[in-house]
């Protein structure tokens, strides 16, 4: 994005002259890069510093037009995930995950709204290693967009459905990293409520990302509760269930079921049918295997303690009382959060936008956003409110790359998990957006589709390796779809 300013500078001789001021690099650009030059700026000059409050934000008019569709990467009921390129604008190349959401499904229903609503607010505000950034977020009159970094290493459940079951090393390894995801949240009052593997993707060097943030709780504290019925049955935790309120130890029940789904090759407690599995989890027995180390099984069997209080992670404590059980006694956590420590598992991509890691169900689509051409009511507009919103790191990049730009005026698969999580019932559609630090764009106009690029190679994904040692042939995960 160049840097370009709306600047009234006012001369001893006053500003009445007749017709358009012309502009010169002095009025605008950066004094250090004129006299690096060896110029030096002559008569009035004002030297304006680059911050969210000073940059026009406008003139670039961030909207689908700023992205070229390379592939679709996932589908759901309120629309696409696309593998796009940025083709204007700062970051000029980059590949991203633009998600892609039409209003008109989602203010059908008070639910849907708040999903949207609290998954874009906390990508806004939480920044952290594992969790999935957020560049962009923008709108047109019938869609809304957040334009996402690409996770090229696909979900961590499509590599846990080939390889069967994990190494105790290699669970160790995800099992920490999403342990640090989940303290940080729980840091900022958040509850993150449908941790899964479908939710859980790799990056291109195979560190965790958490993604899909709509079902989250916001500002609960400690010893704050609440009591929405929401996330995956199959790694809900039985406080949800019986609906006594809940507060952040459900995030370690899940953790709990989610390291007996990597060691085993399905969740703890599965049945035919919705009603069952919820029977199993509220009052069935814990089965686990033989073959887990002692050190696996107590670690389960404490994140899976039907009572909160005694649960591990459910104290105080929080992430640090989970950091310090042996399970973990190999791990190095500061080197951890770095990301100084190889990842058991690397994706082989061949280049940025490779997408061998994803289902090609999806990716040997065409790519087409379809029209934008629903008109809503104001009200329902009003749900909207305080959507747009640009990342701090492309300021960043517009304060290294300045261009001078004299006079110029004028943004894991979506709901494709065969386990349609229960999202929470109880908010308001029209309760706003939290306002990004800089000043709003303006919506963009409807815009014609975007032209698709030729039809991608049908070259079939790259095989991962297996681990050694035990494996399944295959996961019985008890999942209907699969």
């Amino acid at each position: 994005m160049a840097a370009v300013f709306d600047l009234d500078l006012e001369t001893e001789e006053g500003s009445e002259g007749e017709g358009e001021p012309e502009f010169s690099p002095a009025d605008v650009c950066p004094l250090a890069e004129l006299r690096a030059a060896g110029l030096e700026p002559v008569g009035h000059y004002e030297e304006v510093e680059l911050t969210e409050t000073s940059v026009n934000l406008g003139p670039e008019r961030i909207g689908p037009h700023c992205f070229e569709l390379l592939r679709v990467l996932g589908k759901g009921g309120y629309g696409k995930v696309f593998q796009v390129r940025k083709v204007q604008g700062s970051n000029l190349g980059k590949i991203y995950a633009m998600k892609v959401l039409r209003k008109a499904k989602i203010v059908r229903n008070a639910k849907d709204t708040a999903h949207t609503r609290a998954e874009r607010n906390i990508l806004e505000s939480v920044k952290h290693p594992f969790i999935v950034e957020l560049a962009y977020a923008f709108q047109t009159g019938g869609k809304l967009y957040l334009i996402l970094e690409c996770l090229s290493g696909g979900e961590l459940f499509t590599h846990l459905e080939r390889e069967g079951i994990f190494l105790e090393d290699t669970a160790c390894f995800y099992l920490a990293e999403i342990t640090l995801a989940l303290g940080h949240l729980h840091s900022q009052g958040i509850i993150y409520r449908d941790l899964k593997p479908e939710n859980i993707m790799l990056n291109s060097q195979g560190h965790i990302k958490l993604t899909d943030f709509g079902l989250c709780k916001e500002s609960i504290h400690e010893g704050a509760v609440t009591h929405t019925f929401c996330g995956t049955i199959e790694y809900m935790a039985p406080e949800i269930l019986v609906r006594s309120g809940h507060n952040r130890a459900v995030d370690w029940w899940s953790l709990g079921a989610l390291m007996y789904d990597m060691l085993t090759g399905s969740p703890p407690f599965t049945a035919e049918n919705r009603k069952k599995t919820m029977d199993k989890i509220i009052k069935g027995k814990l089965v686990l295997p033989p073959y887990l180390t002692p050190d696996a099984r107590d670690l389960v069997k404490k994140f899976l303690k039907r009572n909160p209080s005694q649960r591990i992670g459910g104290g105080p404590g929080d992430a640090a009382d989970v950091q310090r059980h042996p399970f973990f006694r190999h791990i190095n956590w500061d080197d951890l959060l770095a990301r100084r420590v190889d990842p058991p598992f690397r994706p082989c991509l061949q280049s940025e936008d490779d997408v061998s890691q994803f289902d090609t169900r999806f990716t040997r689509q065409t790519p087409v956003d379809s029209p934008d051409d629903t008109a809503l009511s104001e009200s329902a507009n009003q749900a909207f409110l305080g959507f747009t919103y640009v990342a701090p790191s492309v300021l960043d990049s517009i304060r290294e790359g300045f261009n001078f730009q004299p006079k110029l005026r004028s943004p894991r698969r979506l709901n494709s998990s065969p386990r349609t999580p229960i999202s929470p019932l109880k908010l308001s559609p029209f309760e706003g957006f939290r306002p990004s630090p800089g000043p709003p764009e303006p919506m963009e106009p409807p815009l014609p589709p975007l032209l698709p690029p030729p039809p991608p190679s049908s070259t079939a994904p790259l095989p991962i390796q297996p681990p050694s040692g035990t494996k399944k042939s295959k996961r019985g995960r008890g999942r209907p779809g699969r």
